[in-house]
């Protein structure tokens, strides 16, 4: 594709697909010239270093997430909405959990997405200082929900680029993980009944409601943040 018909938001579409695909080490001109038919030097002509390339796939995957209208939702549901919203987008494209320690990140979407946020809690009854505060906790917390998935798809991506089996690898190590945990009580109790070392079922649900909860106590006290 020439570089006079080829745009930057074609760029941009094709460098998550592959981000998605290789992740943040899969990704180079040569490779994301590939996909586009054009050549590397045709990518430089519109976005000048893989830093920038890499900042705005990460600002353009915030469109994704689903913005509810604060004056025509329950804050709680709108929060609740928005903070399952930015799981799936971030379990969607798990390099972009990556990219927040190994780039600068900064856009319209994301701010978008941050001043909408600010703007629910609000609504909520939190002064400022304290919207913020309630928007980085959820943030944290669904961002960090998100890393398990996350790590998974890039830690099996590794080992097959190392020629291993994911599959054989992973379940040696969940076996050796397994006899070091038997002995300790409660860990041994658990590996009766359940997979001790997966997530349990429904965390992110309950550690999102726990929040929201605590969120809604303070709201109704008053307490100051």
């Amino acid at each position: 594709m020439p570089r006079d018909t080829l745009t930057a938001d074609q760029i941009v579409r094709a460098a998550i697909d592959l981000l998605d695909d290789e992740g943040l080490d899969g990704l180079n001109m040569r490779s994301l010239g590939k996909r586009l038919d054009s050549a590397a030097t045709a990518i430089y002509w519109h976005i000048k270093t893989k830093d920038d390339l890499v900042r705005l796939a990460g600002d353009a995957i915030w469109t994704e997430v689903d913005l509810p209208d604060p004056d025509t939702t329950d804050w709680r549901a709108a929060a609740t909405a928005m903070a399952v919203s930015v799981h799936a987008m971030l379990t969607r494209h798990p390099w972009l959990g990556q990219a927040f320690g190994s780039h600068l990140l900064y856009g319209h979407g994301k701010s978008r997405h941050d001043d909408h946020s600010l703007a629910l809690y609000e609504k909520a009854g939190f002064a400022p200082a304290d919207a913020d505060r309630a928007a980085a906790t959820v943030f944290l917390f669904v961002l960090g929900s998100a890393l398990g998935p996350a790590a998974h798809v890039s830690l099996t991506r590794r080992l097959t680029k190392n020629g291993g089996d994911p599959e054989e690898l992973m379940a040696d190590t969940m076996a050796r993980a397994t006899e070091i945990a038997q002995q300790f009580p409660r860990l041994r109790e658990r590996i009766e009944t359940t997979d001790y070392l997966g997530a349990p079922d429904n965390s992110f649900e309950f550690g999102l409601t726990a929040i929201l909860d605590g969120f809604e106590a303070r709201l109704a006290t008053g307490t100051p943040g």
